[in-house]
């Protein structure tokens, strides 16, 4: 899938995840009343896109007067501590495909809260002005005026094998080889190029704030070389709706374009360190629309 991330030691981090949270009474909370039914423990991954709706979620939850804890954490913990009580909900399931190992090991556990993005997608871009391709197929025979090369991210990513796996499909190889090396290093490159007018083929996947801050087009993959998109998903703890109808309704009401999302993301990445709510804050107050739909 789009991001393959290392699982080594994924059982004993979330084994030792789920201890911690027990062990520090946030667990298990099927009974709340008072102050304590206005806390809220939210998981999150390093995903641009989850860190994004988590900030966004903290900011709009804290104007209603809960206490929000927002804890990263790898994929794997989060599923377990999700089965044990904690975290209260995590906003960035990816099914069927990427967290699908977690989901047969954890959902009969959990509440699926529902989908809020169906557009997560594998893709080859090129920036807007190389107008004379617009499909994947467009590729051949521009080999020399590209290098030969197609710009990717790190090597071990689910994105890499799959761009590798499609190029043969539209006879591109040999043509093309798949540079990879960092998701920064991608970008830098396409930034430079972008900022020369110069033509560039990269790896991208949605969502990603690249294509609101850059003129990038995906290309068109009629043989569906890329795969199918996939979708994120809310999931609460067990009796996640009973301890938070308030939230539960926000949620299942929670929907973002492929455009939204990505103005969203782009937001907070460009935000400071340790200013994402303040740049949810201010995306929230310049969206207002998009926040009564859900939020009221």
């Amino acid at each position: 899938m789009l991001r393959t991330r290392s699982r080594r030691l994924v059982a004993i981090l979330a084994a030792l995840a789920a201890l911690v949270m027990v062990a520090a009474g946030c667990g298990g909370r099927e009974a709340q009343t008072g102050q304590e039914a206005k806390q809220i423990n939210i998981g999150y991954i390093a995903w641009d896109e989850d860190i994004a709706v988590t900030y966004l979620y903290k900011e709009l939850l804290e104007r209603r007067g809960y206490k929000v804890n927002a804890t990263e954490l790898e994929a794997g913990p989060i599923y377990a501590g999700l089965a044990q009580g904690n975290p209260d909900l995590f906003l960035d399931a990816w099914l069927p495909a990427t967290h699908e190992d977690y989901w047969k090991q954890y959902g009969p556990q959990l509440e699926d809260l529902g989908i809020w993005y169906d557009q997560a997608t594998l893709n080859i871009a090129v920036p807007n002005y190389m107008t004379d391709v617009n499909t994947i197929a467009d590729l051949k025979g521009k080999g020399a005026e590209l290098n030969g090369t197609i710009t990717g991210i790190d090597p071990g990513a689910g994105l890499s094998r799959t761009t590798k796996e499609a190029l043969p499909k539209y006879g591109l190889e040999g043509e093309y080889q798949l540079q990879t090396s960092s998701t920064t290093a991608m970008l830098a490159a396409l930034q430079k190029a972008t900022d020369e007018q110069k033509p560039i083929v990269v790896t991208l996947w949605h969502p990603h704030w690249a294509y609101a801050r850059y003129p990038i087009k995906d290309l068109q993959d009629p043989m569906g070389a890329m795969g199918q998109a996939e979708q994120i998903h809310a999931v609460g703890r067990k009796n996640f709706s009973q301890d938070f109808p308030e939230v539960t309704e926000m949620v299942k009401k929670f929907k973002l374009t492929d455009q939204q999302l990505a103005s969203l993301e782009n937001e907070i990445n460009s935000a400071a360190k340790g200013q994402e709510q303040q740049a949810a804050k201010k995306w929230a107050d310049a969206n207002p629309d998009v926040i009564k739909s859900f939020a009221g």
